[in-house]
């Protein structure tokens, strides 16, 4: 499910900008851009997004910097690292212009905050009191990530909802138009058998009962519609969960789609053929929204 969330914050004499964001993803992918300066600070924060999200790609951002830029005993500049960092920020901009395109021109703060440009001497700098002002701020950047995901989630919820009532209708369309099915077949199998009886009188009539009672079988949709009826009702009971479930209506809509084909190939009617495939479209259209669920 998409996400975003930004915040500001300050304390223990530096200020920072988180930036928080997320996709669509089968699974779990997190990515992390922090200040490796803070001692222990990924692990903690890794810990607190993984209890927040179970599904999504999700990139989380930290930039720190100092409130008193005049107090630089605490950082050495990396002459190597920004002459590298330079060439390549020069090379950047020639690709760029030779492509038509213009970039925003760089601060030195920006450069600043490239990896290696600025090396943190450790050995006089005691994160303790940064790295707990960090891990205070970050809730409120969860809570709001959670709050903007909460309100996709309840439209997304509406849309399905609808989906999931659309195909509980075509199911009893399905069932309805089965049964009118069952009567036209039986007189058809009947005039079937009289003209095989009026053309041969070599007819094995056990041989003949048999194929009669498999083809029966074969084009019996019972089992299937029952089956897309326990499907809508997983589905509306998943829905209603507070758990995550993406992953579960991801594995309901592969049963969804393995009911409506079967039906469609023992259709043996148009008006039931039909109602099959507007049944197959509605829950690939629904199996698109289900990748944006947790």
């Amino acid at each position: 499910m998409t996400g975003f969330a930004a915040r500001r914050g300050a304390g223990a004499g530096y200020a920072w900008t988180w930036d928080l964001r997320a996709v669509n993803g089968k699974g779990f992918d997190l990515r992390l851009r922090l200040p490796d300066w803070i001692d222990g600070l990924e692990l903690a924060v890794r810990a607190e997004l993984q209890k927040a999200v179970t599904r999504g790609n999700v990139n989380l951002t930290l930039k720190v910097a100092q409130e008193d830029a005049r107090d630089t005993s605490a950082y050495r500049l990396n002459t190597a690292n920004l002459s590298a960092a330079l060439a390549a920020m020069g090379g950047v901009e020639a690709a760029a212009l030779s492509a038509g395109v213009t970039l925003r021109p760089a601060t030195a703060a920006d450069v600043l905050t490239l990896r290696g440009v600025l090396d943190a001497q450790a050995q006089e700098i005691d994160t303790t009191p940064l790295r707990t002002a960090l891990l205070a701020d970050l809730p409120a950047l969860l809570a709001d990530f959670a709050a903007m995901r909460a309100t996709e989630g309840a439209a997304l919820a509406t849309v399905i909802s609808a989906q999931i009532d659309r195909i509980a209708a075509l199911t009893r369309d399905a069932q309805h138009e089965a049964a009118l099915r069952s009567a036209t077949q039986a007189d058809s199998l009947r005039d079937n058998l009289a003209r095989i009886l009026a053309a041969t009188d070599a007819v094995d009539e056990g041989r003949l009962a048999q194929e009669l009672a498999l083809m029966a079988v074969k084009t019996d949709v019972t089992e299937e519609l029952d089956r897309l009826h326990a499907h809508v009702a997983a589905a509306r009971a998943h829905l209603a969960d507070p758990a995550p479930m993406g992953r579960k209506l991801d594995f309901l809509m592969q049963e969804f789609m393995r009911e409506a084909n079967t039906l469609c190939s023992k259709a043996q009617s148009l008006a039931l053929t039909r109602i099959g495939l507007d049944l197959k479209t509605v829950i690939d259209q629904m199996r698109e929204q289900v990748q944006n669920v947790e």
